[in-house]
């Protein structure tokens, strides 16, 4: 039964390739994570013509995103610019995300995959606005998408948040920073083996490479922190809370943000903060952190 439904899935995927010249002459390094797509990615691709070399794909039972995968993706830049592969692709454990590399070895995460996406989407007229990022995506996604005249809009963080406002807009596409990205004309779950397929797909029609395909996207310099929280408090409610994150914004340029929330699954208290001004943000990080942190423990 388990190989039967590993072909009807690896029968899937190769579906949703759809432009008429296969994959051949494209070098692709694939990295499984040693998780549950390191038979079926390889498989797939090479039957879409690419030569495949792979890596984290020997899985031991213990080994499952150790140092490889979209969450640790140094081994897959190296191994891109080792070998002048034309990309890399990297899933995570359970195989629902994905993060690419360039052929310069740059890594590309959810917001440029889900920029490079909707950009042909909207080309070929499949687009249904608005795409669907969340608080945390970068802002030069959204700028970079209205120069595009493509409406962006931002749910709460994880996909489930991603789907809903997606079902409610009649949007039908949308992503996560971390490489968590839905295409609705596929399936309405995060999948990282069918986003790779139609990014790879648009690099083929294209004739372009990632890099390429990322002209017209800048990302705006961010910072993060995370706070231990050492008690139960609703940050949400707090008045100096808010103040000490109004003196943040108040600094910031009028594409600057702060995002200050709590951990959904550890006691922890993140923040962002992102401007144009990369010495700036290191300044205000500090500062912020050091405010909230007197505030809440």
């Amino acid at each position: 039964i388990d190989s039967l439904a590993r072909e009807r899935y690896q029968e899937f995927c190769i579906s949703t390739y759809e432009n008429d010249e296969e994959l051949t002459n494209l070098k692709v390094i694939f990295d499984g994570a040693n998780g549950a797509a390191y038979k079926v990615g390889p498989r797939v691709l090479n039957h879409l013509g690419a030569q495949v070399l792979s890596i984290g794909c020997s899985p031991n039972g213990r080994n499952i995103n150790e140092n490889c995968g979209s969450t640790h993706p140094e081994l897959l830049q190296q191994t891109v610019r080792a070998i002048n592969a034309d990309v890399g692709i990297a899933l995570d454990g359970d195989g629902d995300r994905v993060v690419m590399v360039d052929e310069h070895g740059s890594l590309l995460s959810g917001d440029e995959l889900l920029y490079i996406l909707a950009i042909d989407y909207k080309k070929h007229k499949r687009l249904k606005d608005p795409v669907v990022g969340t608080v945390l995506s970068n802002m030069g996604l959204e700028l970079a998408l209205k120069n595009h005249g493509i409406n962006f809009m931002r749910s709460k963080v994880g996909d489930r948040n991603i789907l809903e406002l997606l079902n409610q807009t009649g949007g039908n596409l949308g992503g996560e920073s971390s490489g968590h990205m839905i295409c609705m004309n596929y399936a309405e779950t995060g999948d990282g083996l069918i986003t790779a397929i139609q990014v790879l797909e648009v690099m083929k029609r294209t004739k372009k490479t990632l890099s390429e395909l990322m002209l017209g996207y800048k990302k705006l310099p961010q910072v993060n922190e995370n706070i231990d929280l050492n008690q139960d408090f609703d940050i949400d409610s707090s008045e100096k809370i808010k103040e000490a994150v109004h003196k943040i914004e108040s600094q910031l340029s009028k594409n600057g943000r702060v995002i200050l929330r709590s951990s959904g699954t550890e006691p922890l208290v993140r923040i962002m903060i992102e401007d144009e001004d990369q010495e700036q943000l290191n300044t205000l990080i500090v500062q912020l952190k050091a405010e909230v942190n007197a505030i809440i423990n």
